[in-house]
């Protein structure tokens, strides 16, 4: 079922506007053709507390300023360095960032298979703003080191880029990765728990993989978001279709990044870059949501364990969200919308 990957990230992506060094894609356009959707549909709606006004504003990494960058880098690193709360049951979760990998192994057979612009940086991602090293970025490549690429089962092999080492500049070069890996892409030690729950010290590794990335253009998304109608649908081609060779933006986007923790299907979030890759991930979503907002609002889909493995019941909008340490455990109805919902739990737009 789709649930929404919004967490700190949201507040930190704020900031003042500033030009842009790319011009509007097709998905963009389509966002922007799409409020006025928004707009009558809140006259209609209103929320507590949240306006069109008044929401929050979440932009696109290369939107920010550098020192915008570097305030959510900051963040990242703050949090890196605050004493975890889910140690006692994840021994090898050292920090409050930890905690949030901890939450997503958890949940990863429950709702896993449920911003960046992935179009910007398809072409050549490791020299873009979010991987060129610098202090504006989320870190560099990892050293060139051999390894044998990714095999995705059904769907081909993704040949190895020129990372797959340490990241070795900007802000998390020396950021020690501590849980997993339980699904590896590289060749990296086993967690010493099976559930990936142990301390298994490493260094972050990457392989900005660009051709990952070339499933990730504009018209991959634009045709997710326009064709297919219904949320199953919807959310099976973002997932992608491995038996028909086709990644999906969801994919491709981890798999841009690709490396350890990153390429591990489980530890993902170990990778601070996650978290503004599921950004794109609820932006498209948002986005699909506004083509039929009265209808979408109220829609999800799929089994509660992933792939219906155990077979288990459809997922339902009275479901609980399982947060945690995190969040309050809410009803996933509460979460479906971006701008208040029952409960004013959130208030922010896509820019």
């Amino acid at each position: 079922m789709m649930i929404q990957y919004t967490t700190w990230a949201t507040a930190l992506f704020a900031g003042l506007a500033v030009a842009q060094s790319y011009p509007p894609d097709a998905v963009d356009q389509l966002a922007t053709d799409s409020l006025p959707k928004l707009k009558e549909w809140l006259a209609k709606n209103p929320q507590d507390g949240c306006t069109f006004e008044t929401a929050v504003r979440r932009r696109e990494w290369s939107d920010l300023t550098v020192e915008e960058r570097k305030e959510y880098t900051d963040a990242v690193l703050c949090l890196q360095s605050k004493p975890a709360l889910t140690s006692a049951a994840a021994p090898g979760a050292k920090s409050r960032f930890d905690d949030y990998v901890v939450v997503h192994i958890q949940q990863t057979p429950r709702n896993h298979g449920s911003y960046w612009n992935w179009d910007r940086y398809a072409k050549d991602p490791v020299n873009s703003p979010l991987f060129d090293g610098t202090e504006g970025s989320m870190g560099s490549n990892g050293a060139k080191e051999a390894h044998q690429g990714i095999t995705i089962p059904g769907a081909g092999t993704i040949p190895p880029a020129d990372g797959g080492g340490c990241v070795t500049e900007g802000p998390f070069k020396n950021m020690t990765v501590n849980l997993g890996p339980i699904a590896p892409s590289l060749q990296i030690k086993r967690n010493p728990q099976a559930d990936g729950l142990g301390h298994n010290p490493r260094c972050l590794r990457r392989d900005v993989n660009k051709h990952a990335a070339a499933v990730t253009t504009a018209n991959y998304t634009h045709e997710l978001i326009t064709t297919n109608q219904e949320v199953f649908w919807f959310q099976t081609v973002m997932e992608g279709q491995f038996p028909q060779g086709k990644w999906g933006v969801h994919a491709g986007g981890h798999y841009t990044v690709s490396g350890d923790p990153a390429g591990d299907f489980y530890v993902s979030p170990g990778d601070p870059a996650f978290w503004l890759h599921h950004s794109m991930i609820d932006r498209v979503w948002w986005i699909w949501q506004m083509q039929d907002l009265e209808k979408r609002l109220t829609e999800v889909s799929m089994t509660r364990t992933m792939n219906n493995m155990p077979p288990s019941a459809n997922g339902t909008l009275d479901d609980l969200s399982g947060l945690g340490v995190l969040a309050e455990d809410v009803e996933v109805r509460e979460l479906m919308s971006t701008m208040g919902g029952l409960s004013g739990k959130f208030c922010y737009i896509y820019e």
